[in-house]
């Protein structure tokens, strides 16, 4: 390089250091040492300098955070480790419960359990992935499993660092924390969509969610997003041994860690952090509904280990909802997909936690009885979690003799069938197979990206084909004809072949979509998967007994009831019937046991591995029919060991599991 090219890129290096730190004093410290002004100049003159050359741009430049072009869709990103959902604790009974199994599941003493708390935020959970220094990953927790992939969006974000600060990173980290929006912020963006005759946000949470989720990443950009920092996923590079001590290292490499963070050495001081903090919660800045106790110790997480989709070592203390009186003008009746029917109270509108609330759940008839919810009572009305509006109690003491009791209709409000209440269920349910209803719901979820996939099958076209009774059930739609959808409104002749050509695409689903798209009772994206992989056809599913599908891991009495008990239906089978008559593709996944050397075993991985990443052995171990767990525990049957293992090593070693370095894994694999 010559001197003076030599001299602009210091000059252009400097320039990013000084911006990168008063980034971190002002987004990070909250102690600014210039003014907005002296900042912006800086900015300026490194955007000029950039731009006259651009070969000196890198990836990680402040200029950087913004400017991509829209996206016309967001790509899904599979975390490697689940982004667990917390249990929750709503009184300190449910807490000391908490504690008691912490202690009796550990085996640990007392004084050995310590717990770090902090304020349990109102936003959107993120994971940001830096691989040698470097943000190269930003997703959504999406349902845990499966996230979206919003890179650009949360580069925007001044709180997220795009290169972490330190001499020596990580070779990789997954950094996990919320994106929310300040109390002031959020009124002074509704005030400026007010302006402009947009569509108010109904919550800090919703504006910070749907920010994120913009596919033009300049609209986030003018949004004052932060993300608070709260744990970590893969580490590698870098061992860490707790919670606190992770805490204080995201902190030093550059990201915002909470100020109300605490370790409490017993259960005396976790209660008196949730009284400290339930004090300050009106005082805070930003909307939080609760605190987040984890168990400090990583070996003692990984010994707890977690259940379904939760952490066993970790429980969210959520603060009492904030409550409001109003009347009920009206109790009406609600019928969902699955043929559920709901009690709504229909409210005098009030505002609750800065929401308008119009209705409220009263979930069912026992509901309503329990509490003698009466149509024109005045009760006490909480956002339950501070997101979902439900009836507290009744004021009885304003009772005018005039309110009415609510009773059950015996025919649906929809289509008049009768209406039964399963024997040990609190739910009522139309009978109906063509209520309307249900109907539109079932054909939704059908149609919908996760299951059939059919593109452009919109729930407005979706209504109009039931409502002109074009179709009745979601098999119907395979003996659709042209002339069938040019009876619907708005429809072209281009668009109708367009539909037909994406109905005609989606007859050869994958299995797991396919048994998504069923509708079964209780079984989501993931269970549809498990249920996929375990038995490798519909038809091989149809024949298992309640017994048979509690074997499956993951798979509990209640989701192996609503399997059995869908297969037992005949006006589902009919259903069945037809979508193979109207040329559907129901696949059988190979199943020769010769090729599924490692059903039933269960592994561990721990350390790099030169052949192959983790998630591709996992994958691996999957499709042969093992099962890959996140912990060591007497029930592993292989811990996996790569360069520079980690705990898991040791906990094998402890429990006497079978270790097996890289070529010992190839050969089991018979590679």
């Amino acid at each position: 390089m010559s001197a003076p090219d030599k001299k602009m890129a210091d000059r252009i290096h400097a320039l990013r250091e000084k911006i990168n730190h008063h980034n971190y004093l002002y987004y990070i410290l909250d102690q600014p040492e210039i003014s907005d002004a002296e900042f912006d100049r800086l900015f300026d003159e490194l955007s000029h300098l950039e731009k006259a050359h651009p070969e000196l741009i890198t990836a990680d430049s402040p200029t950087q955070r913004v400017g991509a072009p829209p996206l016309e869709e967001f790509n899904t990103v599979k975390h490697s480790l689940p982004m667990l959902s917390l249990n929750k604790a709503t009184t300190e009974e449910e807490f000391l419960d908490f504690h008691r199994r912490v202690l009796e599941l550990s085996a640990a003493g007392d004084e050995n359990i310590r717990y770090t708390v902090e304020p349990k935020f109102d936003g959107l959970a993120v994971e940001v992935i830096f691989r040698d220094g470097l943000l190269s990953l930003g997703s959504t927790r999406g349902d845990g499993m499966v996230g979206e992939d919003v890179t650009l969006n949360l580069k925007t974000v001044k709180s997220i660092p795009l290169r972490l600060m330190g001499n020596k990173t990580p070779d990789l980290i997954e950094v996990r924390g919320e994106v929310i929006l300040n109390k002031e912020d959020f009124a002074r963006l509704n005030k400026e969509r007010g302006k402009t005759a947009e569509p108010l946000f109904a919550n800090p949470r919703n504006a910070a969610a749907g920010s994120v989720r913009q596919l033009d990443s300049r609209i986030t950009n003018t949004r004052p997003l932060t993300m608070f920092a709260h744990g970590t996923g893969v580490v590698s590079g870098k061992d860490l041994t707790n919670q606190w001590d992770s805490l204080l290292y995201l902190k030093n490499i550059g990201f915002k860690v909470s100020e109300y963070t605490a370790l409490c050495e017993n259960i005396g001081q976790v209660k008196d952090y949730y009284q400290k903090i339930l004090k300050l919660r009106d005082d805070l800045p930003y909307e939080i509904d609760g605190i987040v106790i984890k168990l400090n110790d990583f070996a003692l997480q990984r010994r707890l280990g977690e259940i379904s989709r939760s952490p066993r070592w970790a429980i969210a203390w959520k603060f009492p909802a904030q409550q409001e009186h109003t009347i009920v003008r009206d109790i009406i009746v609600s019928v969902g997909r699955t043929g559920a029917l709901t009690p709504v109270a229909v409210l005098e509108p009030v505002r609750v936690a800065g929401v308008e609330v119009s209705r409220a759940t009263l979930h069912n008839e026992d509901e309503v009885k329990k509490k003698d919810v009466r149509i024109g009572d005045t009760v006490v009305i909480q956002r339950a979690g501070d997101v979902i509006p439900e009836v507290v109690k009744v004021i009885e003491a304003q009772r005018t003799g005039k309110e009415r009791p609510f009773v059950m209709p015996d025919k649906c409000p929809i289509c008049g069938s009768k209406v039964e209440r399963p024997e040990g269920e609190a739910v009522h349910r139309c009978t109906g197979m063509a209520c309307p209803a249900q109907i539109k719901e079932n054909l939704a979820h059908f149609a919908s990206k996760g299951a059939m996939d059919i593109d452009g099958l919109g729930y407005k076209y979706l209504e109009q084909m039931v409502d002109k009774r074009i179709i009745e059930d979601p098999a119907d739609l395979y003996f659709l004809k042209k002339d069938d959808l040019m009876k619907m409104d708005r429809m072209g002749d281009k668009l109708a072949q367009n539909l037909l050509d994406a109905i005609d695409k989606s007859r050869k689903p994958n299995l797991a979509n396919l048994i998504y798209a069923l509708g079964i009772r209780n079984v989501g994206s993931h269970l549809a998967d498990v249920l996929a992989r375990n038995f490798k056809s519909v038809d091989t599913l149809a024949k298992q007994t309640v017994e048979d599908l509690t074997q499956v891991h993951e798979i509990g009495p209640i989701v192996a009831q609503s399997i059995y008990n869908f297969f037992r239906n005949p006006k589902n089978l009919k259903v069945l019937e037809k979508l193979k008559k109207g040329g559907v593709r129901f696949p059988v996944e190979k199943s020769d046991f010769k090729e599924m050397p490692l059903q039933g075993k269960t592994f561990v991985l721990t350390g790099g591995l030169d052949s192959m990443t983790r998630d591709e052995a996992r994958k691996v171990i999957e499709g042969l029919g093992g099962r890959v767990s996140s912990s060591a525990s007497k029930k592993t049957d292989f811990v996996i060991v790569g360069k520079d293992p980690g705990s898991k090593y040791d906990d094998a070693r402890r429990l006497g599991i079978k270790t097996l370095n890289e070529e010992e894994f190839k050969n089991l694999l018979g590679r």
